[in-house]
C-alpha cells in the first residue's frame, strides 16, 4: 500500500512539474488564436481571389412611328464580368454590342463602358481608376432597362447628360449614413466646333485614343434622408471643351430627385450646360443647353406599374431663335420577373423649330441577371 501511494504521488508530482503554468498557458492559447485568424484570414483571400461574377442585361425595342418608318432593333446586348482581386480590391468591366452587328457598313458599336479597379480604403472611403461612368444624372450609372419605365431612355438624359457617358481617369467616394461623395479627374469632352457637331453627347471620345489636352473634373452629392428619398446634385468643369482647338470653357450643372413611397415614385432631373464662347464659334444658341423632365409612376400590382413623363430640352443649336423639344409619354411596364420586364409606351414630340408633332409607339422586352 505504501508502495502504491509513494507511486501515485511520484507520477502526481511529475505531471505538476510538466504542466504549463497560466502565463504559459495563457500564451499557447494566444499563439493558437493568431493562427487560426491567419488561416481564416487565408482563406477569405483565396476564395476572394478566386471569385468571377458574370451579369449583363439586354433590350429589344419595336419603335413604331406614325408617318414614318417603323424599326425593330437589338438595341443592347451587355455582358459584365468582374473579379474580387481579394476582400478589398476588385475588377469590373462592362463589354456591350449595340444594334446587333457592328463593322464596316453595319449599324452597330462594340464597345468597352466600363474597365476599372477599385480598392476599398477603408469603411467609408473607396478609390478606382480605369475607364467608368461619370456620377452624373439618375440613369448614367444605372441604366439596366428593369430599373425604369420607357422603353427608350429619357431624351433629357440621353441629350443633355448625355448618357450614357463613360470617361478615363481616378475617382475618390466618401460614403456616409445619409451623405455620400464623388470627386474623378477625368478626360473630358471634344466637341468639333468647325464641324458643327456643337453638343456634348457628339463630344464624347468613348476613351478611344481620346484627346487630353484638356481635363474634366466631376464632383456629386448625393443625399438620402430617409427611405425610399435620393436627392443628387452634380458639377462638372473642363476647361477647353474643344480639346485646343477654340478655347470653349464648359460647366455642367445637374441635380436630380427620385421618391419611392409604397406604390407610388416620382423622379424629377434638370440639366444644364454653359458654355464660354469667347470666339463665337459655336452655333447661334448653342452656349447653354438644358433640360428637365418630371416622370410619376405608380404599381397598380406588384409585377404592373404605369408612368407618365413630360420632358423638355433644348440642345439643337440652330438658327431658329426657338429650337426646343417638348415630350409627353405614357405607358407600362410588366415584369415577369424581378428582372425581367415587358414595356409599352405612347410618345408625343413638339418639335418647336421645325413646328412638328411626331407620335410614336413603342414596345419593348428588357432583362439583366
Amino acid at each position: 500500500m505504501k508502495k502504491t501511494l509513494g507511486l501515485v504521488s511520484l507520477l502526481a508530482s511529475s505531471v505538476a512539474l510538466a504542466a504549463p503554468s497560466n502565463d504559459e498557458l495563457q500564451q499557447q492559447i494566444d499563439q493558437l488564436r493568431a493562427q487560426l485568424e491567419a488561416t481564416a484570414d487565408a482563406v477569405e483571400n483565396t476564395a476572394a481571389g478566386s471569385a468571377v461574377s458574370i451579369g449583363g442585361y439586354g433590350e429589344l425595342h419595336y419603335n413604331n412611328e406614325q408617318g414614318g418608318d417603323n424599326a425593330i432593333d437589338l438595341h443592347r446586348f451587355v455582358l459584365f464580368i468582374g473579379k474580387e482581386l481579394n476582400s478589398t480590391t476588385r475588377f469590373f468591366s462592362e463589354f456591350e454590342v449595340e444594334h446587333s452587328l457592328a463593322g464596316d457598313g453595319k449599324p452597330g458599336e462594340v464597345e468597352i463602358e466600363q474597365a476599372f479597379i477599385e480598392k476599398d480604403i477603408n469603411d467609408s472611403l473607396s478609390a478606382k481608376a480605369g475607364l467608368f461612368l461619370i456620377p452624373v444624372g439618375i440613369l448614367n450609372e444605372t441604366h439596366e432597362p428593369d430599373t425604369f419605365y420607357g422603353v427608350e431612355r429619357n431624351n433629357v438624359e440621353k441629350n443633355i447628360v448625355p448618357s450614357t457617358w463613360w470617361e478615363g481617369g481616378a475617382a475618390l467616394t466618401i460614403k456616409g449614413e445619409t451623405l455620400s461623395y464623388d470627386v474623378a479627374l477625368h478626360s473630358g469632352l471634344n466637341i468639333d466646333v468647325v464641324g458643327g457637331k456643337s453638343t456634348p453627347r457628339k463630344g464624347r471620345q468613348k476613351v478611344a485614343k481620346a484627346e487630353a489636352n484638356d481635363l474634366a473634373v466631376t464632383a456629386r452629392v448625393n443625399y438620402k434622408p430617409a427611405a425610399g428619398i435620393s436627392l443628387g446634385a452634380t458639377f462638372q468643369y473642363q476647361e477647353d471643351v474643344t480639346q485646343g482647338v477654340a478655347s470653349i470653357e464648359g460647366q455642367l450643372i445637374e441635380a436630380h430627385a427620385v421618391v419611392e413611397q409604397g406604390d407610388l415614385s416620382l423622379r424629377a432631373l434638370y440639366a444644364q450646360w454653359s458654355f464660354d464662347d469667347k470666339l463665337a464659334t459655336f452655333k447661334d444658341g448653342a452656349e447653354k443647353q438644358s433640360g428637365f423632365y418630371l416622370e410619376p409612376a405608380y404599381k397598380v400590382t406588384k409585377d404592373l406599374g404605369v408612368f407618365a413623363r413630360y420632358s423638355s430640352y433644348d440642345n439643337l443649336a440652330g438658327n431658329s431663335a426657338d429650337t426646343e423639344v417638348n415630350e409627353t409619354a405614357f405607358g407600362a411596364n410588366y415584369w415577369l420577373a424581378e428582372t425581367v420586364v415587358l414595356k409599352l409606351d405612347y410618345n408625343q414630340k413638339d418639335d418647336t423649330a421645325s413646328d412638328t408633332t411626331t407620335d410614336t409607339l413603342n414596345l419593348g422586352v428588357g432583362y439583366s441577371f
